[in-house]
């Protein structure tokens, strides 16, 4: 059957929203902690998505998952909720397609006025070459 492969989503939340709720902003952190996650477990990153208000039957949750083989993670049930238009109704998909879906359940990190000044500089200046670092 072969290694299994995870599909890591995370939020598309506004810059906007950084004060707010920087996790839910920051799709790096978010995508790193399912990379951790996984990478303890021994499955690989397949796909890493950054979606906000998905329909579950949409076709680029789905493009190439296959059951038994593949399976969504999400740093939380909270990431979720943002990236999704309903996890209820994307839970019961994944189970009608034989596909699991977990969640991190780690704790979000706290982020200080320095975090989200580099949050906010990674995201305002992508196309001047910054990093993030």
């Amino acid at each position: 059957m072969g290694e299994l492969r995870v599909t890591a989503i995370a939020s598309l939340t506004p810059l906007q929203e950084l004060d707010a709720d920087p996790f839910l902003v920051d799709s790096r952190s978010q995508h790193a902690m399912c990379a951790r996650w996984a990478a303890e477990r021994g499955y690989v990153v397949a796909r890493q998505l950054l979606v906000r208000g998905l329909r579950p039957d949409h076709g680029a949750l789905w493009d190439g998952v296959r059951p038994g083989c593949d399976l969504f993670v999400a740093p939380s049930r909270r990431v979720l909720e943002s990236a999704l238009s309903s996890v209820d109704e994307f839970t019961a998909e994944c189970a009608r397609r034989g596909v699991r879906v977990e969640t991190v359940g780690r704790a979000e990190p706290s982020y200080d006025a320095q975090m989200k000044a580099r949050v906010h500089r990674r995201l305002s200046m992508p196309t001047a070459g910054y990093d993030g670092r």
